[in-house]
C-alpha cells in the first residue's frame, strides 16, 4: 500500500472511531458495539454512498470521489474544514497543489517586515515547521533560532527535542500536541515529501509523546490562540498569536505575539521589551 493509501486508511479509521453514534443521530439497534464510534456501513448510510464504496476508499484503494461524495463523507465523519481539506488531499482530489522548490527563502521586503515590527515578537516558519525568520524580540521570547545550526532551525524538532521548550511552555503538552497535527496536515498535502517523512520519522523515534500524538491521525491548522509561558527572564504570563500567510508565499506563515493592554501579561511583555534592547546594546 502506497504512503498516501496508508494515510488515508488511518485517517478514515481514526474518524470513525471518533463519532459519536447517538450524536450522529443513529437510533439505537440493540447490537453491542465493540469499538467505538461508527461501523462501516454506517458512515456509508450518513453518506448516502454504498458500503462498499466506503470500505473500499477506508482500505485505501485508488477511488477519487466527488466533491459532493467528499462532503457527505466529511459530514458523516463529522470533520471540520481543515479534516475535509486533508480528507480531499488524502484522496487525491485536484486542489491544485504545486510543487514545492527545494530551498525555502524569505524574501527581502519580509526581513525587512520583521525588523519594523520592534514591539511586537515576531517569526515565519515555513514547510515542515522550518523556522525560516524571526526578529530581535520573537528571539527573546520563544528562542534564538538564529544561534542553531541550520537543522535544529525547526519548531517541531525543537518542541520535541529539546528542555528548553519543555521548561518554556506551561502548556507543553497542548504547544506540542498542535505541533504534530499541524505536521500531519502538510504530510496529507504533500504525502510523498521526503523530508516531512524523515523528520516524523526522526521524532516518532525520539519521543515517545510523538509517537503516540502522531498515531492519533488528528490534523489542525494553527491560525490564532493563546501560549502560556515561564519564560526564563520575566516568569509566567501568557500571549496571544495570530497568523498570517505570506502573499506570493503559500508555505510561509508570519506569526505575530501580542498581550492584552492593561494585563500582567502586558507589563511582562514591557519587561521582556527593555531587556531584549538592553541585552542588543552589550
Amino acid at each position: 500500500m502506497s504512503t498516501r493509501n496508508r494515510e488515508l486508511a488511518d485517517f478514515l479509521k481514526h474518524a470513525r472511531g471518533a463519532v459519536d453514534p447517538a450524536r450522529a443521530g443513529l437510533p439505537a439497534d440493540g447490537r453491542i458495539r465493540r469499538v467505538a464510534g461508527l461501523r462501516r456501513e454506517e458512515v456509508a448510510m450518513l453518506a448516502g454512498v454504498s458500503t462498499d464504496y466506503y470500505t473500499r476508499l477506508e482500505q485505501g484503494r485508488r477511488i477519487t470521489p466527488s466533491p459532493g461524495v467528499l462532503d457527505a463523507i466529511a459530514r458523516a465523519l463529522d470533520l471540520d474544514s481543515t479534516g475535509r481539506a486533508h480528507l480531499g488531499h488524502l484522496v487525491g482530489a485536484p486542489l491544485g497543489r504545486r510543487v514545492a522548490p527545494t530551498v525555502q527563502r524569505v524574501r527581502p521586503g519580509l526581513y525587512q517586515l520583521l525588523d519594523s515590527l520592534d514591539g511586537t515578537p515576531a517569526m515565519i516558519l515555513g514547510r515542515y515547521t522550518d523556522v525560516l525568520a524571526t526578529n530581535r524580540l520573537g528571539r527573546a521570547l520563544i528562542a534564538d533560532f538564529d544561534r542553531m545550526r541550520p537543522r535544529d532551525r525547526n519548531y517541531a524538532r525543537w518542541m520535541f527535542l529539546t528542555a528548553e521548550a519543555r521548561n518554556l511552555f506551561v502548556d507543553w503538552d497542548v504547544q506540542a500536541r498542535a505541533a504534530v497535527e499541524n505536521l500531519r496536515l502538510e504530510m496529507g498535502n504533500s504525502p510523498g515529501d521526503a523530508t516531512t517523512r524523515a523528520l516524523v520519522d526522526e521524532l516518532s523515534a525520539a519521543s515517545e509523546e510523538f509517537r503516540g500524538w502522531w498515531g492519533e491521525h488528528r490534523v489542525y491548522q494553527r491560525t490564532n490562540g493563546s501560549k502560556r509561558l515561564s519564560h526564563p527572564v520575566v516568569g509566567e504570563f501568557t500571549v496571544d498569536y495570530e497568523t498570517f500567510m505570506m502573499p506570493g508565499d503559500a508555505d510561509q506563515t508570519l506569526f505575530l505575539f501580542t498581550t492584552g493592554a492593561g494585563t500582567a501579561s502586558r507589563e511582562a511583555m514591557n519587561l521582556l521589551i527593555s531587556w531584549s534592547l538592553a541585552s542588543a546594546q552589550v
